[in-house]
């Protein structure tokens, strides 16, 4: 058996803005520990037998991130994909079942997939590498396995997934599941249960209905079945969307740790979830029940629930103060922020923003990157620190001709090639050592020095020490836009 994890990365997050961002969502921050949700999907995985490298998919504007994120865990990936539009689920799913099926030696061509998401979290792993144990041996037969949630109250913003019948399986060389009586739900957690149907988000009403009966479960989103299966079940559910990716996939390319789409293949796929595409349609989906701490993370309030609190109900990081303060959820980023006499709110702040909402509000938290999209504000996407494949930069003043920035160059990384027709930029070393090169022309720098870097100049900037490259650069002239870059050489494989 080969169990291959495919960690799907491609959202944006947006109702946990402002620590969320387009171009750097949730998945990538450190936001229950200090590790990133990325890295936490990834360690997650130890323990369980047999799981190889995982298969990341995400959007192609954040493939440095997800490297990065690796590299920091001295993992690799068996295949970083990069989808160069979302086309929901159900696609990244099949490209993820094609990559592992052709990574694999002709006599172990059909792995087992893995397919979580890249931002949830479980803080019981030792149950939830139970439920994937439990699971296997259906996956095994050729099932396709989903994982629902123990539901703890009647939420009105998850799926539901009612379950049927347990399943039982025998046999000592393989598994034979066979009908046993009706479910009780009493039984153990990893026991395994037909699914009946796949429901839409309920009203109050029927969420409470659906507690009551123990016949629901959460939809998590987590899946377990052969590669070979689910591409067997998309051809015959929805072939266009296997063509499509087909396609996409027969004309790749490999850069760096990356594995690149024709991208009008892809382009031309269908959007839709693997739920409406594959599990609502097959008669072999079965349900594991899954009680270990999960959340999705969808929104502020739902961060505050697994949150540890005071004896008040606030949840706080970083820099707070509270005086006559309840059940409240405080984030502070850099700033110190005080709280008085509020009750029932979410008060967050970040490099750039500061959100405060109602608890029962939260969910309207995407309106507001609603309005900061329709406005073209730079706070949709980037923070003012802004991550690249070489390091980060920090944009800390800016007027109406200048721009200051710090600057944080990676070891043994060079920045490209390259030069500006309307800016001049000086660089002053804080820390570390710098290799410039400035029309052809090099000279190495260390704390303390300076260079200057006229209109026009073709230069490159490079860390050759051992230790983070820190400097400041103030960049003056007519325009000073990120899109008045001229690359000549990169690295990274960047236009």
């Amino acid at each position: 058996m080969n169990l291959i994890p495919v960690i799907m990365s491609g959202g944006s997050g947006s109702r946990l803005w402002p620590q969320s961002r387009a171009l750097n969502p949730k998945q990538f921050l450190p936001l229950v520990n200090e590790q990133t949700m990325l890295q936490n999907t990834v360690a997650r995985l130890d323990g369980l037998d047999a799981v190889g490298a995982p298969v990341v998919i995400a959007n192609e504007d954040h493939r440095f991130l997800v490297a990065e994120q690796l590299r920091q865990m001295g993992r690799s990936a068996e295949a970083i994909i990069l989808e160069p539009v979302g086309r929901n689920t159900a696609p990244a799913v099949a490209l993820a079942a094609l990559k592992a099926q052709n990574s694999q030696p002709a006599t172990h061509n059909d792995p087992i997939l893995l397919v979580l998401a890249a931002d949830h979290v479980i803080q019981d792993e030792k149950a939830f590498h139970l439920a994937v144990e439990a699971a296997l041996p259906a996956a095994m037969e050729g099932k396709l396995v989903t994982f629902g949630i123990v539901p703890t109250h009647p939420e009105t913003g998850y799926g539901y997934i009612k379950a049927g019948e347990q399943l039982i399986g025998n046999g000592e060389e393989g598994v034979a599941v066979q009908h046993a009586e009706p479910k009780t739900h009493n039984s153990s957690l990893t026991s395994i249960y037909s699914v009946e149907q796949f429901v839409e988000k309920p009203d109050q009403e029927t969420a409470q209905g659906y507690l009551a009966s123990g016949d629901y479960y959460w939809n998590s989103g987590m899946f377990l079945f052969k590669a070979f299966r689910y591409l067997e079940e998309l051809k015959q559910f929805r072939p266009d969307i296997l063509e499509a990716c087909e396609k996409a996939m027969a004309i790749q390319s490999q850069d760096l740790d990356f594995v690149r789409l024709d991208e009008d293949a892809f382009k031309a796929c269908p959007d839709d979830s693997i739920d409406y595409a594959v599990m609502e349609k097959t008669t072999d989906a079965v349900v594991v029940p899954l009680d270990a701490g999960w959340s999705d993370v969808g929104s502020w309030s739902s961060l505050a629930d697994i949150s540890e609190k005071d004896e008040l109900g606030n949840a706080v990081l970083g820099d707070v103060l509270l005086h006559d303060t309840r059940n409240t959820y405080v984030r502070s980023d850099k700033k110190l922020i005080a709280t008085v006499g509020v009750d029932e709110l979410v008060v967050v702040e970040s490099d750039d923003a500061i959100l405060v909402a109602h608890k029962d509000r939260v969910q309207d938290v995407k309106k507001v990157v609603e309005q900061l999209k329709a406005e073209g504000r730079p706070e949709v996407s980037l923070h003012r620190k802004v991550y690249r494949p070489w390091g980060a930069y920090d944009s800390i003043d800016m007027g109406e001709r200048f721009q200051v920035k710090r600057i944080m160059v990676k070891p043994g990384a060079k920045l490209s090639l390259q030069k500006h027709y309307h800016r001049a930029e000086h660089w002053i070393v804080v820390k570390g050592t710098a290799l410039v090169e400035v029309d052809g022309k090099e000279v190495l720098l260390t704390e303390n020095q300076s260079t200057y870097i006229p209109i026009g100049a073709v230069h490159r900037l490079e860390n050759p020490g051992k230790f983070d490259l820190e400097l400041i650069e103030v960049q003056s002239g007519g325009y000073l836009g990120e899109d008045d870059i001229v690359r000549f050489e990169d690295t990274y494989g960047r236009t």
